[in-house]
This record gives structure tokens, sequence and C-alpha cells, in this order.
């Protein structure tokens, strides 16, 4: 049966600088600190790509998994854990669950891709398909009462916001004339995460949401001033976008970022093969904040845009690396 939903809910303050620092010594072990790329995009724009793909599991879900699950009950560990996902909390959850040698159960999409449900099935996880809108609402309802074990929310949850923003911690240290971060938008979880670190450390950076155009509900609220549900548009883009923002995250996410920047499934094919001229496989979600930047909507220079998975279907893939669309 899953846990009450109100141990699981997200803060709306900031995530604390000690919050943050302490998930950095607790996944030390696990989760890489990773480069910062100057992509030298022959455009205005100057981005730096934060390689979060190059992470053990190829995402960033290694930080907020990881940091979740060392600070849970261990006797609530040891009935197993499950979360829903798209695929890469899937892994980062079943990864650290392999490690602890506790079962795992993932909730994906009807849609998710098999790169990364292969992924999970080489980690030991259970996966269980529903449509994405039975899905969601897993996510929304933080568990489903038909799964036994502790529930790991895939972004509105304190611990792995924190894991997230030990990413922010990075950035501010690597970073010179850091002017503006540019974060994919799955539910909020990474890009508020990361903006409790720099805006702690240094306010005056910008950060700003990547969405897909076909799946933007953070843009969409933030238009409406509130949080609203939109129609959503599955895509080849499957990392990022959901039907909602959740009414936890709103209040954050809503105080803490500057903005969203919205792109063209085009404009992410388009940032893939930049990151793949550079020695860089991204999954499109990844790839969507480079996107982003390119637009030079978050500025000309100093701009560090997370790559946060490098996931991908092989024949999705050689698709756009043959110049053409999915």
């Amino acid at each position: 049966m899953a846990e009450p939903p109100e141990v699981q809910r997200a803060a709306v303050s900031p995530i604390s600088l000690d919050a943050i620092r302490a998930a950095r010594e607790r996944v030390a072990g696990t989760a890489r600190r990773t480069p910062l790329l100057d992509l030298e995009a022959e455009r205005r724009v100057q981005v730096f790509a934060k390689l979060e793909n190059l992470q053990a599991i190829g995402s960033f879900k290694l930080r907020g998994a990881g940091n979740a699950m060392a600070l849970a009950d261990p006797s609530a560990l040891a009935r197993g854990v499950y979360t829903a996902s798209a695929g890469n909390m899937a892994q980062g959850v079943a990864w650290n669950a392999q490690r602890r040698g506790i079962p795992c159960t993932v909730i994906v999409p009807d849609h998710a891709p098999a790169a990364k449900l292969q992924a999970v099935e080489r980690f030991g996880a259970r996966i269980v398909k529903m449509p994405f809108d039975r899905w969601w609402q897993v996510i929304v309802d933080h568990g489903h009462p038909d799964f036994d074990g502790l529930f790991i929310h895939p972004f509105a949850d304190a611990a792995v916001m924190a894991g997230n923003g030990t990413i922010g911690l990075e950035i501010v240290e690597e970073a010179t004339q850091l002017e503006a971060v540019i974060v994919p938008w799955g539910g909020g979880g990474l890009s508020t995460g990361i903006a409790s670190a720099v805006k702690a450390l240094n306010p005056s950076v910008r950060v700003f949401a990547a969405e897909a155009e076909t799946a933007a509900p953070f843009a969409a609220s933030l238009a409406a001033g509130h949080p609203v549900t939109i129609d959503y548009t599955p895509s080849w883009v499957d990392g990022i976008g959901g039907g909602s923002v959740l009414e936890e995250i709103w209040p954050l996410a809503s105080s803490l970022l500057d903005g969203s920047i919205t792109i063209s499934l085009q404009e992410v094919a388009d940032a893939i093969r930049l990151l793949a001229s550079r020695g860089v496989v991204a999954e499109g979600a990844g790839a969507a904040s480079v996107a982003a930047a390119l637009t030079g909507r978050a500025g000309p220079a100093g701009v560090v845009a997370v790559v946060s998975g490098g996931n991908i279907d092989a024949h999705v893939l050689g698709t756009i690396l043959a110049g053409r669309s999915p």
C-alpha cells in the first residue's frame, strides 16, 4: 500500500543549502561530478552543457533517488520501493534498489521508450505499464493503493529535490561569469532543486525551464498565473512534459524560476545533432535545454544548459542524425 501522501509532499520553500550540501555527501559514492562542456556553437549564444548524461545510468536521476532512499526509514525500505516514471527516475530508483538488495517496481506510461525500459529490466526491477492518464494520476496521488512498498516520487519530494540541487552546487562552483541556467522541465523537481542551490549562492543568476511546445504545462501555468491542465501530446521527447503542474510544486517553481522557454521538436532535434557533433549523446529531454539556450532568450553569454540524460532509442537517434524527424 502506498505511503501516506502527507509524508512525501514537496516543500513549498526553497530547499536549503544545508540540505543540498548534505545530499552531496550522501550521494558522493554513487553520483559523479559531471563536467561543463563549451559547445562553441556557431551562433550568438555562448552555451555550456552540464553533462548529466555521463552518470552511471545516463541520467541525473541517480542523485535524487539516491538521496531519498538514503534518508528513508530502513523499515520502510525493507518492503521494497516503487516509482512512476517515463524511464530515467525508474532507472535511478531501480539502480539504487539493486545496490541495496531490495525489490523495486516501476510504473511507466505505455509510450515509454524501449531503451529506458531495457535498462530498468537490467537493474532487476518489475515494470508495469499504464495508459498515460492513469500513470499521471499515480504521480498526482503520490502512489497507488495496489502497490506495496515505499513510493519514491519522481520529483515532488524534498529529498529528491535536494539531491537534484547538488547539480546547482557544481554549476556555481565551475561556471565562470554565470548568467543563466536552463533546466528541462519534467515535473519541476530538477529545475527547482537546481534553482534553490544556484539562487542561494548567486541570486543574480536566472534559472529557466525548458519545455517542448507539445507538452508545456509550466509555460501555460505561468501565463495563467496558476496551475492549469493542458492537452498533452506524446512525442519522442519523452522525458519531459506532463498534463499539469502539481499544486505542491507551483508555489516553489513560480517563485524560483524566471520563466519557461518553449521550443519545437525540430529545435530539439537540431540540438541533438549539435551535441552529437561534440561527442555527446543526449535524449530529447536532455537536448531541450540546449535548444532553449540557442534561442538566445536566456541571454547571449554565460548560459549553462543541463543535459539531463542520454537515454535515447537507437532508431530515434539514427533518424535525427540522418537529418529527418522521428
